[in-house]
């Protein structure tokens, strides 16, 4: 993580979702206390099973994980045509994303994917596991897992790098 990353969401990620807390709890604003709430406690449980304050990456991986399951669940809700339950669920979401770091573009992540290839010198979606346990510590909590698995499979399917 850049320096630029810890500073707007570094070590400050925890003190940001107490204050916005503090600022909902006043605002009378039921939805972002609950999210608040609940990532404060999903943080503070992380820090009990760990015995000792979470650094920034372990944040946003508490962070990554209910994102991921926030994903989930509106999935399921729109499949169960549980438009309602979806809205909940995605109006949550949109709180949790405030405190993740910028997401990756397209092309960055993309050139990612491509100088793993080159350095794991493999091709075919044979690969896969060693470009994705490449890429995924280079790009935690900036990308979905999900749109890194396919774009790196459609990369090993067409050729890899060379493709581009």
């Amino acid at each position: 993580m850049s320096t630029q990353d810890k500073s707007i969401h570094g070590e400050c990620i925890k003190d940001r979702i107490t204050q916005d807390m503090k600022k909902a709890l006043a605002a009378k604003d039921k939805v972002k206390l609950s999210v608040t709430r609940l990532l404060k406690s999903e943080i503070r449980y992380k820090e009990i099973e760990k015995g000792s304050e979470l650094s920034d990456d372990e944040i946003i991986s508490v962070l990554s994980s209910s994102v991921k399951r926030h994903k989930d669940s509106i999935e399921q809700f729109e499949k169960g045509g549980r438009e309602d339950l979806a809205a909940q669920e995605i109006s949550e979401l949109e709180i949790i994303w405030e405190y993740m770091p910028k997401q990756l573009e397209e092309d960055e992540l993309s050139q990612i994917v491509d100088e793993a290839i080159k350095e794991t010198d493999v091709s075919g979606p044979s690969g896969l596991g060693k470009v994705m346990k490449m890429v995924m510590p280079k790009v935690k909590g900036r990308a979905d897992g999900k749109r890194v698995n396919e774009l790196a499979l459609s990369k090993l399917k067409g050729g890899g790098s060379m493709s581009e």
